[in-house]
């Protein structure tokens, strides 16, 4: 099994590429299920995830033609099993995204329920109440979510919580439903937009994305399109969290700064200066950070995908930063591993109290889920001597090309088996 093998102490500079956002793409592929034209993409990460979703709708009866630079073009002309089974949900919980759009298109779905998380329970109850509410007949048997419907009728769904996968479902079916959906409460994120520019591109009728209401007027049937895929925001807060704790000066390329408000302006906090033009940010940061406090939130709030990397952060900061994290209930198993590197943090509940160390030192390490593994990046990146991380096919699942761009920097970092 592959590992990653740093040797910390350098400072990072030079100029890194941004790639297309993982939590962007897996809802646009789903949707390519909406349409029997083709669906050209631009922009998509080369990832695991990507070539699972990829797979899964393969295996519907999609055409996927191969990813080629960026660009993936996806064609469901007809669609011979709208079922997805418990081998492909279980590595990937997004392929619950393919439950909307299915319902939608063929009036029918069979799709295998995503069971446990790393990080929490992350239940799938917003998406089936929305479903029941524009006439799904949605049974749950020996593990599966049974679906069925005519057509799909317009409703008002205003949901217990704000859920991001739930609204891009909803979103989706009711893209093709009968009438109009209005869905309130609904995630904010700019995934949930650059899904709704997507859908638009296809003929959907939607107003209200990035606010908490979300408007969908059905149409009979969507048509082919090209869209690009939006910058990925916390690839780029990685990057950022980085270069912040090793020191340096780096020029990201190809981002979407007015996505990741709330982590520049934490990261400034801790000392990093950081400036935006255009799709360019150069950040630059000289001596050891300040410690930061943060509190997780749904967007515009701080991204709990970003948590992890400011704990690491905050291990070599000046010092005492309080991390409080709302939205999953079992996200600090990084705060363990942080400590085999000589972090000093306390973890009572939701809330990590992490006292500031002037060095880390490397040791081996063990990934528990994707952003986990990135905090051990960023803090092996800072630690002095070798630090080994296993279990590195997280990082697989939503990093392209991490230790290329990270040694196109100046880090000492190489894949090892």
């Amino acid at each position: 099994m592959d590992k990653l093998r740093i040797i910390g102490g350098r400072a990072l500079a030079g100029e890194v590429r941004v790639s297309g956002a993982k939590n962007a793409a897996l809802p646009i592929l789903c949707a390519a299920l909406l349409t029997e034209k083709p669906l050209a993409l631009d922009n998509v990460p080369r990832l695991m995830d990507v070539r699972t979703m990829a797979k899964l709708l393969a295996q519907m009866g999609v055409e996927v033609g191969a990813q080629n630079d960026g660009r993936m073009e996806l064609q469901a002309k007809g669609i011979k099993e709208p079922v997805a089974g418990y081998e492909m949900v279980k590595t990937m919980r997004a392929s619950v995204l393919v439950l909307g759009p299915l319902l939608a298109r063929c009036g029918r779905a069979r799709v295998s329920l995503p069971g446990g998380c790393a990080i929490g329970a992350r239940p799938v109850d917003q998406h089936v109440k929305g479903l029941q509410a524009m006439g799904a007949d949605i049974t749950v048997e020996r593990g599966y979510m049974n679906a069925a419907a005519k057509r799909l009728r317009g409703a008002r769904i205003a949901m217990d919580m704000v859920t991001v996968t739930g609204t891009e479902n909803l979103m989706m079916a009711a893209t093709l439903a009968a009438g109009t959906t209005l869905l309130e409460n609904a995630a904010r994120e700019p995934e949930v937009v650059d899904l709704a520019n997507c859908l638009r591109s296809m003929g959907a009728k939607i107003d209200g994305a990035g606010t908490d209401t979300i408007r969908v007027e059905g149409v009979a049937s969507l048509a082919g399109a090209k869209h690009r895929v939006m910058p990925d925001r916390i690839e780029t807060g990685t990057y950022l969290a980085a270069v912040a704790a090793t020191g340096g000066k780096v020029r990201l390329t190809e981002a979407a700064p007015d996505t990741l408000e709330a982590t520049i302006e934490k990261l400034r906090e801790a000392g990093a200066k950081i400036t935006a033009c255009g799709s360019e940010i150069t950040i630059e940061m000289t001596g050891r950070p300040r410690s930061v406090s943060l509190t997780t939130a749904p967007y515009p709030g701080f991204p709990t995908d970003m948590q992890a990397q400011l704990m690491a952060l905050d291990c070599v900061g000046q010092g005492t930063g309080t991390i409080t994290e709302t939205i999953f209930e079992n996200r600090f198993m990084h705060a363990l591993e942080l400590q085999r590197l000589g972090a000093d943090i306390a973890v009572h509940g939701n809330t990590a109290v992490v006292h500031g160390v002037e060095r880390l030192q490397g040791a081996t390490v063990m990934a528990t889920d994707l952003r986990a593994s990135a905090s051990l990046v960023v803090a092996g990146l800072v630690a002095q001597g070798e630090t080994l991380i296993d279990r590195i096919y997280h990082l697989d699942r939503g990093y392209e090309g991490l230790e290329h761009k990270l040694a196109g920097l100046g880090a000492r970092i190489a894949r090892v088996r």
